[in-house]
């Protein structure tokens, strides 16, 4: 064991829940391991319930991952189970407890184990905090999320717009900003025909990816728009859109409809599972997301992983991840300037060049740099 090995847990989202934050962080525990450390994540025995929750299921359906030590316990709308966990770690006394907070709807819960745990005058609690300030708002927002606040020493938000949202709700506690680092857990690139015949696309076909779930501030409707532009609509280029709806997608199917889009759209309208994601990407030409609210993606770093160029609206982080002309297209949210980054992405033959781009912008995205980070921010490092 290394001499500055520590003992850590990380609380949050992971295995059997699915989605990019349980894949998140899986993906630190493991290269926290990697650095030395003893790591334990424990996950929720209950992340929403059911009235919160519009997607299909809250389960994973990939297989167990491998040398992890996961702990399901924490149930989130259960203040008597919230003082046990609480006590619990206090009891432990881990040397870092990594707290993971991305909506208010789930401050209660960090935040009163947060408290019970500083009790024991000698763990530090520090979050990587994605959201300060939710996308779809409510009038509980602050309250919520100034008391979980209360309950850490110190945070990493993974955007600039997230860190100055911190400091509304505390602006003395030490705080970082650290991009998001690059998903390398779903399998490596492949050949993209290889990838085009698994899905029954044309080999030399023009296609853009839109991925995740399907809520409305990511903006599809905008980008179904743009695909209506004529010159798209002949050049052949085509969208293929992956990922669950989290709402009715009447509004989409209207907007396809309209503009006789049809033949343009290809839907794979469920989730997305970790062993099919390297094909999606791999597949296609450049990544689209066209966000209307946005703080970082992982999408975005899923898209660094696999060279894939992207174009990004210029709202939260997305611009601080994606260099303007370089690695891809930061636009406004007019759909004629969608438009024209799309066709000049093929009618110019972008690809190459952001692809070679896109190789020497991604070594800022490490996970080591987010790790010395969440050590440092606590006086741990």
């Amino acid at each position: 064991m290394q001499k500055e090995s520590k003992h850590i847990v990380i609380v949050g989202p992971a295995y059997p829940l699915r989605g990019g934050l349980a894949t998140y962080n899986q993906l630190l525990a493991t290269k926290l391991q990697k650095q030395g450390h003893i790591v334990r994540i424990l996950t929720f025995s209950l992340q929403y319930p059911k009235i919160l929750f519009p997607g299909k299921t809250q389960y994973s359906s990939d297989p167990e991952p491998e040398n992890l030590d996961i702990e399901v316990g924490l149930n989130s709308i259960n203040p008597f189970n919230w003082i046990s966990i609480g006590n619990k770690l206090k009891k432990e006394s881990p040397d870092l407890v990594i707290f993971r907070y991305w909506m208010p709807f789930i401050g209660p819960c960090l935040g009163t184990v947060g408290r019970i745990i500083r009790r024991n005058k000698k763990t530090k609690i520090v979050t990587i905090a994605d959201n300060i300030i939710p996308h779809e708002k409510t009038p509980f927002d602050k309250m919520l999320t100034s008391y979980f606040v209360k309950s850490s020493d110190g945070f990493v938000t993974m955007s600039k717009a997230v860190l100055d949202d911190l400091k509304q709700f505390d602006k003395f506690k030490p705080a970082m900003y650290n991009p998001h680092p690059m998903y390398e857990n779903f399998g490596p690139q492949l050949d993209k025909a290889i990838a085009r015949k698994k899905l029954g696309l044309e080999e030399n076909g023009k296609y853009l990816l839109f991925f995740g779930f399907i809520r409305k501030y990511k903006g599809l409707d905008i980008l179904l728009k743009a695909f209506a532009n004529k010159k798209i609509q002949e050049s052949g280029i085509k969208l293929i859109i992956a990922g669950e709806y989290y709402e009715s997608p009447d509004e989409y199917t209207a907007i396809i409809k309209k503009h006789n889009l049809e033949g343009s759209i290809i839907q794979a309208n469920h989730f997305i599972p970790d062993s099919e994601v390297s094909t999606y990407f791999s597949a296609s030409d450049m990544v689209v997301q066209t966000y209307k609210t946005a703080t970082q993606s992982g999408v975005t770093q899923i898209a660094y992983y696999y060279n894939k160029p992207m174009l990004v609206t210029n709202v939260g982080g997305l611009s601080e991840l994606v260099p303007h002309q370089k690695v891809g297209y930061v636009t406004s949210l007019d759909v004629s300037e969608i438009s024209d980054y799309i066709l000049d992405f093929y009618e110019n033959n972008r690809e190459t060049e952001f692809v070679e781009n896109i190789k020497i912008e991604r070594s800022r995205f490490t996970w080591d740099s987010m790790i010395d980070k969440l050590l440092s921010v606590v006086g741990l490092k």
